[in-house]
This record gives structure tokens, sequence and C-alpha cells, in this order.
């Protein structure tokens, strides 16, 4: 198990087995070498050295959508992991999809009720 982090530092998401899950255990999707993948098999970036979800902020070429795996069990998560590396500035071209694009990475089940 793996934790990945925002570029602020704050614990977002962690890397088990091949599979990204949120905090609460919620899988986000699936990692190809380093490149991820959302649960539909969208590219969304890749896991960098310091373990951050990253990506060109313009891609040239769109990626392969891939197969996606089936859906793995909901894993068992502590409480709090340790805290983050130093983390190196981000160039201008790259960007934390955790600061930039939560909302794709916001996982709403499909059993939850809608709201009134």
């Amino acid at each position: 198990m793996q934790p990945i982090y925002r570029s602020d530092g704050e614990w977002v998401a962690v890397y088990i087995e091949g599979n990204i899950f949120n905090v609460d255990g919620e899988w986000l999707g699936f990692v190809s070498g380093r490149e991820v993948f959302d649960s539909a098999g969208q590219y969304l970036g890749f896991i960098s050295d310091d373990k951050r979800l990253l990506r060109k902020r313009s891609l040239s070429e769109r990626p392969p959508r891939l197969q996606p795996p089936p859906r793995p069990e909901r894993p068992r998560l502590p409480t709090n992991m340790p805290l983050a590396p130093l983390m190196r500035n981000l160039p201008h071209n790259i960007i934390d999809l955790f600061e930039e694009y939560p909302e794709r990475l916001i996982y709403v089940s499909e059993t939850r009720p809608d709201m009134d």
C-alpha cells in the first residue's frame, strides 16, 4: 500500500496492487505501468516519483482507452498515513489532478439514493 498525496501534502488516495482508491476506500481507477486510468478506462495521468497523480496540462495525443479490470474489493485502509515527502514545484505544463480536477476523482456510488 502506497499513499498518494496532493501537492499541498494532504493524503488523498492509495495505490494497492495495481489500483487507486480514495481515502474512503472507493475505487478510482487502475494503473498500467505508471499510467493511471479511471474506472471506465479513460486516461487520467501518471504517478510521479514523489507519489502524486500528475498529468500534462495539454495532451498532444489522447492515450487509448483501456478495458478496465473487474472492480476490486474495497480495501481496509488505515486512518492516517505518514507525512508527505518534500515535493518540488511543478512546471507550468504539469498539473496535479487532485488539485486541478478533483471532480474527476470523486466517486459517486450508483447505489446511493439521488438527492431530492
